[in-house]
């Protein structure tokens, strides 16, 4: 059972018996309230997601746990998750375990893992034990982490509060994307605890209205492609994405494009001289 759930810059949120959530204070139109770091254990703990290199908050997570921490855990690499796990691991001694790819410009490169994550591995420390599950979609290198005991998956930011995240290729791939999501429905869970945003507690249905709203995009993007002549991502992003903030245009065409790239690979649309078409 959650307990009650707010977001708190300062103190850690008791989410269940085993599970604590401080928030970085680093708001903004892509972070929502701020970067969800999640603390796993009662006496001897983990960390996932440390957030951003933000002194406040790293002086936070280690005033609460900082004594007792035995590992940090990212779900990525991108630079509002994992700057903080290197710093908290000079502190505390903690191991570090992620997935490290080819920086694309977005990537945190002061991260490294000490260790090869399996998909669906299962990691075991002295007091919890969590289950890795490979989510590539958002980027490469994404995993989301289930808490069996309490029946928790942490999304990092394959799943967000109350939006949908944005896929940047080449790193990002909406088909990866996608795939993920259906994968997500085979493990069970009751909660879905977000890389921004509150506690989830519909998850299953939760999963099931991303994966519709990206169907009903793509739908909408193939429709716009092929009733029009050949269009440039910035026109089709006026197009697609005219319910959407024009403030947050630059995002969306990068959504866009990774949904033009999944059509093109199944030869329902092409590019040619930067105008996208129907095939």
């Amino acid at each position: 059972m959650i307990e009650l759930d707010t977001i708190d810059y300062n103190r850690p949120v008791k989410l269940t018996n085993n599970i604590y959530r401080l928030t970085s204070k680093n708001p903004s139109q892509m972070t929502g309230p701020g970067t969800n770091t999640y603390i796993i254990g009662r006496s001897s703990f983990i960390v996932i997601d440390p957030g951003p290199a933000l002194e406040s908050h790293i002086q936070n997570i280690l005033l609460y746990f900082g004594q007792y921490i035995e590992a940090v855990l990212v779900t990525h690499t991108h630079k509002d998750h994992s700057p903080a796990a290197r710093i908290i691991a000079q502190e505390t001694g903690a191991k570090l375990f992620g997935s490290v790819i080819e920086n694309d410009g977005h990537q945190d490169t002061t991260f490294s893992s000490q260790k090869t994550i399996e998909d669906n591995e299962i990691l075991k420390f002295s007091e919890s034990t969590v289950k890795a599950i490979k989510t590539p979609g958002h980027v490469a290198n994404h995993i989301c982490y289930l808490v069996e005991s309490d029946q928790f998956l942490i999304t990092g930011d394959h799943l967000m509060e109350g939006t949908t995240v944005v896929i940047i290729p080449p790193s990002g791939s909406m088909k990866d994307y996608m795939d993920s999501l259906r994968k997500l429905l085979e493990y069970n869970f009751k909660y879905i605890g977000p890389g921004h945003g509150m506690v989830m507690n519909k998850p299953k249905q939760e999963i099931e209205r991303v994966y519709r709203h990206r169907v009903k995009r793509e739908k909408k993007i193939l429709k716009i492609v092929t009733e029009t002549t050949p269009s440039s991502l910035e026109e089709l992003t006026k197009k697609a994405y005219g319910d959407v903030n024009e403030n947050l245009h630059f995002w969306a065409s990068k959504s866009l494009l990774a949904h033009l790239i999944k059509l093109e690979s199944e030869k329902l649309v092409v590019q040619n001289k930067g105008k996208w078409s129907a095939y």
